[in-house]
């Protein structure tokens, strides 16, 4: 039985509004934003400090450490101090709080690897979603960007998100085994949720022809 659904995907390929209206459709939680607030909440740090610097590398990460973590977490590390924050350890918070979501179950995450993180489970389905050049730009700008800006977004937030996970996972972003399927968002949104839909079905009748 499918208990959670992981969307990756690409910069501007309007997967968040989609993973929002598969998770309304199902009853689902969705974790998106949700998951940066709860990093934040543990972090005792503003969650705009955690969203600037998602899946991206050092040293912007221990920067992060420097800037807003002193003072507000060597208790919890037994003082030992903010050294132990450096990137590898806010990856290891980021898969904890993954895990945890997916454990209470009926849940669909956004991004954050947690296809990778949860790639072992038998109750997870994963997705990559893309789209075409043009539709992402036209999306980032239909955010109040200004084209130059979208094009600079779109070029650098899914190569930075793929340096994250080369460096700290070792694996090629995206890393095209974990998916159940990759759909381009071109597609429209219901079409696109009725793809996800069919293939959770079919996994589901699969797994209960070979229990």
């Amino acid at each position: 039985m499918t208990r959670v659904i992981t969307i990756e995907r690409e910069y501007g390929s309007g997967a968040g509004a989609i993973a929002r209206h598969l998770a309304n459709q199902l009853g689902w939680t969705l974790w998106d934003r949700e998951i940066s607030e709860e990093i934040a909440r543990r972090l005792k740090c503003h969650v705009d400090k955690v969203e600037e610097r998602e899946e991206r590398l050092d040293p912007t990460y221990y920067r992060l450490m420097k800037a807003f973590m002193r003072g507000s977490f060597e208790e919890s590390f037994g003082g030992k101090g903010v050294e132990l924050l450096d990137a590898e350890s806010l990856s290891k918070l980021f898969e904890r709080v993954i895990t945890e979501v997916a454990d209470r179950g009926n849940c669909v995450i956004v991004g954050r690897a947690a296809p990778w993180f949860l790639r072992n489970r038998t109750d997870a389905l994963h997705f990559f979603l893309y789209a075409p050049y043009q539709d992402k730009l036209n999306r980032v700008t239909g955010m109040g960007k200004s084209s130059k800006e979208a094009e600079d977004l779109v070029a650098s937030v899914d190569a930075e998100r793929a340096a994250f996970v080369k460096k700290y996972y070792g694996k090629q972003w995206p890393t095209r085994e974990l998916y159940h399927a990759m759909l381009n968002t071109a597609l429209g949104t219901d079409n696109v949720i009725k793809l996800i839909l069919t293939e959770m079905g079919l996994v589901e009748r699969r797994s209960a022809m070979s229990a």
